[in-house]
């Protein structure tokens, strides 16, 4: 009994760790991408549209880390999109401040 809830606790670990890591390095990644696309002519909506393309994108490759996204509630997903933001947000920020293009 104690080692399924061993068990059950290290999955639930790597399943908030595999999420967290996807997330921020989509995040990062969106940021690299607005800013190889979009240069220093920073556009919202279109930057926006490229963050939210790589929300989306994340879905598969959880899927492919053996994630369940089905099992994901609406503060799964709110997650997801939070951190992919935070981390596209702060990136392009520091990108588009240093006048570095990539």
């Amino acid at each position: 009994m104690a080692t399924e809830q061993a068990s059950e606790r290290r999955s639930s670990h790597v399943r908030g760790v595999t999420v967290t890591a996807v997330a921020t390095l989509a995040g990062v990644a969106a940021a690299l991408a607005s800013s190889a696309y979009l240069g220093s002519a920073a556009t919202d909506r279109l930057g926006l549209a490229i963050m939210g393309g790589f929300v989306l994108v994340q879905y598969p490759v959880l899927q492919a880390f053996g994630i369940d996204i089905n099992g994901f509630s609406t503060k799964d997903h709110l997650y997801v999109v939070f951190m992919t933001f935070s981390l596209w947000f702060v990136t392009w920020t520091i990108l588009l401040t240093t006048g570095v293009t990539v």
